[in-house]
């Protein structure tokens, strides 16, 4: 009887334990749940927030570029004074949504590389070449080189530091030379002589959007491209390029003769610099919580309306 009722103590003691441990497990798995049902939702409203963002950042554009507003004109040029280069912040009890925006005509246009100009001297591929020289890029002969024959549809032959599809053959896996023009700045990365560490260096001073049909060669606004790439550009001077900056502290360049000295500037400058910018990346980022969420577009601004060219969530 003794032995019975020990026995009988033991599976109680058993079952009690698997109890506990189901209950352990209930309690663990609810809290789970509830804790991806948190997550799922915070992640669902970082994500209209950022929608949200991207939203403003286009309006913003179209009100202060596009002449939207009935009885407002396009200024004739746009510069880092604008209300849309300064940073949008808002927080509150619910979230945070940050919203910032950068000109793409600011910068290089990578595509323009294969323009032979007027004396067929394919000055954009010298800006690039010089400006991958100036940020101290390794290899900036292959850079530029590599570059010009990933988008040229026409040259069966490489450039001398350049690649084409024999060469990209031959990498695991293989792969053509592209021959069309860069769709994406990460792209670069499947371009011979371009880390991963490059692509990220170059990406502050390069684009790859073109302009409209009537306008297929871009050139690069002088009151937004950064000092290395103005530098860059033919006929610029260390010292024009400090007057430069200086003058676009306090005020817009609306044409070359703004600044001192260059009252009659060379024609070669003057086909290659503009003062008004097209092409706009906004980046939008929303945060609920621990959950963050990025919109990240890219807007051609034209009149009253702004045309997406490029859209990505993350």
């Amino acid at each position: 009887m003794r032995g019975e009722r020990g026995f009988a103590l033991v599976i109680t003691l058993i079952v009690t334990a698997l109890l506990v441990a189901l209950l352990v497990e209930f309690i663990n798995e609810t809290y789970v749940d509830t804790s991806h049902s948190h997550n799922f939702v915070a992640a669902q409203q970082a994500g209209v927030l950022a929608e949200s963002g991207a939203t403003v950042g286009r309006g913003l554009l179209q009100l202060e570029l596009g002449s939207s507003l009935p009885g407002l004109s396009h200024p004739g040029y746009s510069s880092l004074l604008d209300t849309w280069a300064q940073p949008i912040h808002r927080e509150d009890e619910s979230g945070s949504l940050t919203v910032t925006i950068e000109e793409e005509s600011g910068k290089l246009n990578l595509n323009n590389v294969l323009f032979s100009g007027s004396n067929n001297n394919y000055p954009f591929r010298t800006v690039a070449r010089t400006m991958f020289q100036k940020l101290k890029l390794a290899d900036f002969d292959t850079l530029t080189d590599s570059t010009v024959d990933w988008v040229s549809r026409f040259d069966l032959q490489p450039q001398p530091a350049g690649a084409k599809s024999p060469y990209y053959n031959m990498l695991k896996p293989p792969y053509d030379v592209k021959g069309a023009t860069l769709q994406t700045v990460e792209e670069l990365g499947l371009v011979k002589g371009f880390t991963g560490d490059t692509v990220a260096r170059l990406k502050p001073f390069v684009t790859v959007y073109q302009g409209v049909q009537s306008e297929p060669v871009t050139t690069i606004n002088i009151n937004t491209a950064p000092p290395e790439l103005l530098a860059s550009v033919p006929g610029m001077s260390d010292d024009l390029v400090s007057r430069i900056l200086e003058y676009r502290k306090t005020k817009p360049i609306k044409a070359l003769a703004d600044i001192e000295g260059l009252k009659s500037p060379p024609p070669s400058l003057l086909a290659m610099v503009n003062f008004c910018g097209k092409v706009y990346r906004i980046h939008s980022e929303g945060r609920v919580g621990d959950s963050k969420s990025v919109v990240e577009v890219v807007v051609r601004v034209s009149g009253a309306a702004s045309q997406v060219l490029y859209w990505r969530e993350y």
